[in-house]
């Protein structure tokens, strides 16, 4: 059961992330979905006639039919189109849909993007109405909504609250190891410090700056919470057949898992048994890799506390030992346990939902070999998770060069 590993990402693009306070306007959200595709056709070497599938989120200038709104600005003639709504993990569940069309022979070339520049035109007579996301931090005010009764009466909204709340409980239960935490961060800064684009290509890091940041969330310093930027990433997923026609290695998606038991923290069983545990143990069982198996692993870094409890719950180290293991291993380019080579979103950038294909492009980018200074010697495989909400929606991914 499950994908074959017949459809390959043959093309991406990631753009550099500006910070919020000094980013340029940008085009229409659908302007960027067509330059976003566009670029990551180019660089995947394959005409845009070619593209018969499409998967997107949210569209700025569309609440309804998304998919075929975008379809019709690009004119793509569109076999499979599709909208997914994940948060965070909506990346790699966006190409894992995608592979699992084109193995089904729905289509040929999926375009998967996620534009994230928000400062868009918009008119004085019908200017952007505030939404619930603008003030409960993506929790849903609406009137009948669980969160408006249960949640947000009582203070329970937005992300750094919640998880903080999680990181204490961890301390709690398992112990907390705040340099560990630390060196996590820094050692993504070395990745960023590698990577160009990045929003910390130039600024290097210690464990003591780390530490001297202000705490957000006790015990969570504001160096490892993700700064929110805009930017834009896209990637190109195609079938065997087109793929051996594309420009680059092909990265080949062996499996994926993907696990959404609730949305709000409140109604987990367990604050410290994630939804990854699953969607990993799923992944894997669709090949016949083992976790030793991967190269590289690029791990969804909203807060440290997700990197933490990802490995842990993904089977990378025993539970309750991911502080341990953060501290016994070097997890920089060059290192014996590569994470989030390209720095991560703490390194080079949260940008928006964009924010969950840095992780697809950075795992691409090193199977390609395309990773420059940054390079994983020898990487043909890696584990890819995607992180939406307060860890209540986990989506993952195998890959695996030719």
């Amino acid at each position: 059961m499950g994908l074959r590993g017949d459809a390959a990402i043959v093309g991406y693009v990631e753009l550099p992330p500006e910070r919020m306070n000094k980013a340029t306007p940008a085009p229409f959200t659908l302007e960027q979905w067509a330059e976003l595709s566009a670029a990551a056709l180019a660089d995947a070497g394959l005409p845009a006639e070619l593209a018969n599938g499409i998967v997107t989120s949210h569209l700025g200038e569309s609440e309804i039919f998304v998919p075929s709104t975008i379809a019709e600005y690009l004119g793509i003639p569109a076999r499979f189109a599709e909208i997914v709504d994940l948060g965070g993990a909506s990346a790699a569940a966006m190409v894992w849909r995608a592979a699992a069309a084109i193995e089904l022979g729905i289509c040929d070339v999926v375009l998967c993007a996620l534009p994230a520049r928000y400062i868009t035109p918009m008119s004085e007579r019908k200017p952007r109405p505030l939404v619930d996301a603008m003030f409960f931090g993506s929790s849903s005010n609406q009137f009948g909504s669980p969160q408006a009764e249960f949640e947000i009466p009582y203070g329970n909204l937005g992300q750094n609250g919640p998880y903080g709340q999680v990181a204490t409980r961890y301390g709690a239960v398992y112990g907390y190891d705040e340099r560990a935490m630390a060196k996590l961060v820094v050692d993504q800064r070395v990745n960023a410090n590698h990577t160009d684009g990045a929003i910390w290509r130039d600024t290097p890091l210690t464990v003591e700056d780390v530490l001297a940041s202000p705490v957000i969330a006790d015990p969570l310093h504001m160096l490892e919470i993700v700064m929110p930027c805009v930017g834009g990433a896209a990637v190109v997923i195609a079938s065997a057949e087109v793929a051996k026609r594309a420009r680059n290695r092909p990265v080949w998606i062996k499996g994926f898992g993907e696990h959404v038991p609730f949305k709000t923290l409140t109604y987990a069983a367990d604050l410290l048994a994630t939804p990854i545990r699953e969607a990993a143990d799923t992944a894997f069982a669709m090949t016949d890799l083992t976790r030793a198996d991967m190269d590289m692993v690029s791990i969804y870094d909203c807060y440290t506390i997700t990197v933490v409890l990802s490995l842990e719950d993904a089977g990378f180290c025993e539970k309750g030992k991911g502080m341990q293991f953060l501290a016994d291993h070097d997890l920089t380019f060059r290192g014996d346990f590569p994470l989030n080579t390209a720095g991560g979103q703490l390194g080079f950038g949260q940008a928006g939902l964009a924010g969950g294909m840095h992780h697809v492009c950075d795992a691409t980018r090193q199977i390609m070999g395309r990773a420059g200074d940054a390079q994983v010697a020898d990487c043909n495989r890696a584990f890819v998770s995607g992180n939406g909400g307060i860890l209540s929606e986990q989506t993952t991914l195998i890959l695996e060069g030719d």
